[in-house]
């Protein structure tokens, strides 16, 4: 009789340790998986260089990379923001939403506040809740992505605001709700002398059909266009142009961003 009570002592003993164990592991898994694992779903392109911390509260460098080097963050390709990106994860409940995940994302360069989001589980899919708000980010991050920034080189400051944004996922159908907008600042570019180019807006638009909208604010070279996102690709057509006394030092950007027709260069993607 002693000695069964004395195997169910052990057995529970056994088990506190193991769920100790793992419940150590999980609150204290270093911020290394969570790159390694942002590395891996973006084929290379989102890098979270030098993680310091654990999975749920840690810092990184955030860098774009063109993902030809696979998941190497020693790459010296990528292009990194330029103060370090900081990240914290909670357990969060509403009446509203539910359970969900929240995330707070912080880099001193480019978040006047902390960006706030909330994932949340579907049933076959998740959802992504972006709390409203206004970044500001370098244009010239967008090189470490490769073709056509890296070619066009551009230096910009991208100011973007959300208004009730979410992104849900089911079934490997994305669906896009609210908006957003995004204004690029003194545009310039190596391919062109004239600096700034000028300021432009991109605005996006959640619905059952995802609408893009591009116009300029002002500036010598002048672009406009409109496109949507069909089929899990991006269907756009617009036109730049200069103003005419402007137009022989900008003949040459106008060539590369897409096929002349006279003053006219039309920009198509599909």
């Amino acid at each position: 009789m002693r000695a069964t009570s004395t195997n169910r002592s052990t057995r529970w003993a056994c088990l506190g340790a193991c769920m100790g164990l793992m419940l150590g592991l999980l609150t204290q898994a270093p911020a290394q998986w969570l790159a390694n694992g942002l590395a891996r779903a973006s084929a290379g392109r989102v890098l979270l260089k030098n993680p310091h911390g654990t999975l749920w509260q840690g810092s990184a460098q955030w860098a774009l990379s063109d993902g030809q080097s696979g998941m190497n963050t020693s790459d010296n390709t990528d292009v990194a923001l330029p103060t370090r990106l900081h990240w914290q994860f909670a357990p969060q409940w509403s009446l509203a939403h539910g359970a969900s995940l929240g995330l707070s994302l912080q880099s001193d360069c480019c978040t006047p506040a902390p960006v706030h989001l909330s994932i949340a589980p579907l049933w076959g899919g998740v959802s992504v809740r972006v709390a409203n708000h206004q970044a500001q980010w370098p244009a010239h991050w967008l090189v470490g992505l490769g073709a056509p920034w890296n070619t066009l080189q551009p230096e910009a400051q991208l100011h973007l605001s959300t208004q009730d944004l979410q992104w849900t996922l089911r079934s490997d159908t994305a669906q896009l709700s609210g908006q957003a907008e995004l204004r690029i600042m003194q545009l310039s570019t190596r391919l062109s002398t004239l600096r700034p180019l000028g300021n432009y807006r991109v605005q996006v638009q959640g619905g059952d059909t995802i609408a893009l909208h591009l116009d300029t604010l002002e500036g010598s070279l002048q672009l406009r266009g409109q496109g949507q996102w069909l089929a899990q690709r991006l269907l756009f057509k617009g036109e730049a142009t200069a103003q005419p006394e402007f137009e022989a030092a900008l003949s040459n950007l106008l060539n590369v961003l897409g096929q002349r027709r006279g003053a006219k260069s039309i920009m198509e993607l599909s």
